[in-house]
């Protein structure tokens, strides 16, 4: 009897203290996802200039965990593209600018890199309005100037369905320049672009 009245105890007390545990998580899962988003704040204000203010939603929070489905869908080679997380911006009078989406790519030739892309819509199309890093281990003068504006830009204000790597020098809208010697890098980083462009498009856009 003993035993069974130990073990009784112990359940009971597993579950009271898993009970206790979920709570937490409930109570601090909001203030912890709002103190991510002002962390990256300044990265957010870098892709999309128009928004002053970021905020997350349950519903969006929900589409970024079906994002692998979604990605898969796409035709495109982003197996190796994850969506991390994505908030609305809105500007100065509370109107909705675009989306800040964090897609992460693990192909980096230094290991994974880690993307906010900014997209608003114009004219009925979306437009990259701006990429940052919030991670990224590459190669010093390498795989590393895909930080530089020189790189970054090549994404800036495009309105295409997806880019497209070249080594032979951009000639159109949707094409990107690769980094001289440093071409994984490089297809990280677009795919990474892809992937967010991808999901803003075909779920984040769709409030």
């Amino acid at each position: 009897m003993d035993k069974i009245k130990d073990a009784l105890t112990l359940t009971l007390i597993t579950l009271i203290a898993g009970i206790l545990l979920g709570g937490v998580y409930e109570l601090t899962k909001e203030p912890i996802e709002q103190r991510q988003i002002e962390a990256n704040a300044k990265a957010y204000q870098a892709v999309l200039p128009e928004a002053q203010e970021f905020r997350m939603d349950e519903g969006l929070s929900g589409k970024v965990a079906v994002s692998e489905s979604l990605l898969r869908q796409s035709g495109l080679s982003l197996e190796q593209v994850t969506i991390d997380k994505a908030v609305y911006g809105y500007n100065e009078s509370g109107n909705f600018a675009g989306v800040i989406v964090e897609a992460t790519s693990k192909d980096g030739y230094g290991g994974a890199i880690k993307l906010a892309v900014g997209v608003r819509e114009d004219g009925g199309q979306k437009v990259i309005s701006g990429i940052d890093f919030l991670e990224m281990n590459e190669t010093a003068g390498l795989g590393m100037k895909a930080a530089e504006p020189a790189f970054k830009e090549q994404f800036q204000n495009k309105a295409v369905e997806s880019f497209e790597l070249t080594k032979d020098g951009a000639v159109e809208e949707y094409q990107v320049d690769a980094l001289s010697g440093a071409t994984r890098t490089s297809n990280a980083v677009t795919n990474a672009v892809n992937g967010a462009l991808y999901f803003a498009r075909e779920s984040a856009f769709r409030q």
